[in-house]
């Protein structure tokens, strides 16, 4: 996925949707919901829609505004969004697979919200974490949130520690090993 609207980090709780994918004239006009998929975006929740990574858009430029106005988090799309500079207008922070004219009328079917799905080859449940920045996202599966942000605090404050000894001076290798980051391999 590549981040193709908004800025800065962004996180939230996942609001799963599955959409199956076919050519032109494979669903009807009214099973491209893409509405419904609105409807689930609010405050705290990433909207994340599996499309088996398919080069076909479930979202423009006007659901992102839609979304937008919803106070959407973040849409995270393992498949394509299209009207990619109306997106950017948004603001929203958004990420798909792939940018693609080919819309999805006809194309796409959505199945019921909430179900277990896919992102990218990562399992996503309804009601994960999932935290996205320039980096990349991560999804954190809500029955370890606890551990997990117990580990990631134990690893700012190794990472502070080592800034901290490169800043007065010390070598990379020093200073990582001396917070024991990594093995000492200088000679």
């Amino acid at each position: 996925m590549v981040r193709r609207s908004g800025s800065g980090r962004m996180i939230g709780f996942a609001v799963t949707a599955r959409e199956l994918t076919g050519t032109l004239g494979d669903f009807e006009k009214a099973d491209f919901t893409v509405g419904q998929l609105i409807e689930a975006t609010a405050p705290n929740k990433v909207l994340m829609v599996d499309m088996g990574g398919a080069p076909i858009s479930t979202m423009g430029g006007l659901a992102a505004l839609a979304a937008k106005k919803r106070h959407a988090t973040a849409i995270v799309i393992d498949g394509a969004c299209r009207d990619l500079d109306e997106i950017r207008e948004t603001g929203l922070w958004l990420s798909s697979r792939w940018v693609t004219p080919t819309t999805g009328k006809t194309r796409l079917k959505l199945l019921p919200l909430g179900c277990d799905i896919t992102i990218g080859g990562v399992s996503v449940s309804q009601g994960d974490l999932v935290f996205g920045d320039d980096t990349g996202i991560v999804v954190v599966p809500r029955v370890r949130v606890e551990e997990s942000l117990t580990k990631a605090e134990s690893i700012v404050v190794i990472d502070e520690q080592v800034e901290r000894r490169i800043r007065a001076g010390e070598s990379f290798g020093s200073a990582a090993a001396n917070a024991g980051y990594i093995p000492d391999l200088e000679c």
